[in-house]
């Protein structure tokens, strides 16, 4: 780990971040046994991806930007009690971020919809994807040009 040199600044972007409430590593599929080249960090305000071994790539996705998620859970999974989340967000790193083979899936799956959606209200943001528009309402457009 680096020498944090202005502690101050640290301090306030990491409170910035928020309480972490999950703290979770990838597990091999047998046994459910911890693999330690990837973590993932849920906060208040953020999902942290942090991968690697020799070279650490640390990866973070605003809550608010989350849309959607998904879980899925194979048989092997259902039977080593693990999941497989997957977060649709609106990142340019990453449009899908897959948190494979974790414990407490459920559970945090539903922390980040619940989460995300109130990232989203404390920011205004307001998701407007395929509001009242369908690609069958692109005729309608092409009959206005008659009406004028």
């Amino acid at each position: 780990m680096s020498k944090i040199v202005n502690k101050e600044q640290y301090q306030e972007s990491m409170n910035a971040k928020g309480e972490i409430r999950y703290r979770e590593s990838q597990r091999l599929l047998f046994f459910g046994i911890p693999w330690p080249f990837t973590k993932y960090e849920l906060r208040d305000n953020d999902l942290t991806i942090i991968k690697g071994f020799l070279t650490v790539k640390e990866n973070d996705c605003y809550m608010y930007k989350i849309s959607d998620v998904e879980i899925t859970r194979s048989l092997l999974q259902r039977i080593f009690g693990l999941s497989t989340i997957i977060c649709f967000t609106s990142d340019v790193t990453d449009k899908t971020i897959t948190m494979k083979n974790i414990k407490h899936g459920r559970e945090i799956k539903d922390y980040l919809l619940h989460a995300s959606e109130n990232a989203r209200l404390r920011r205004r943001t307001v998701s407007m994807q395929n509001i009242g528009f369908g690609a069958e309402d692109v005729h309608d457009l092409d009959d206005m040009d008659d009406y004028q």
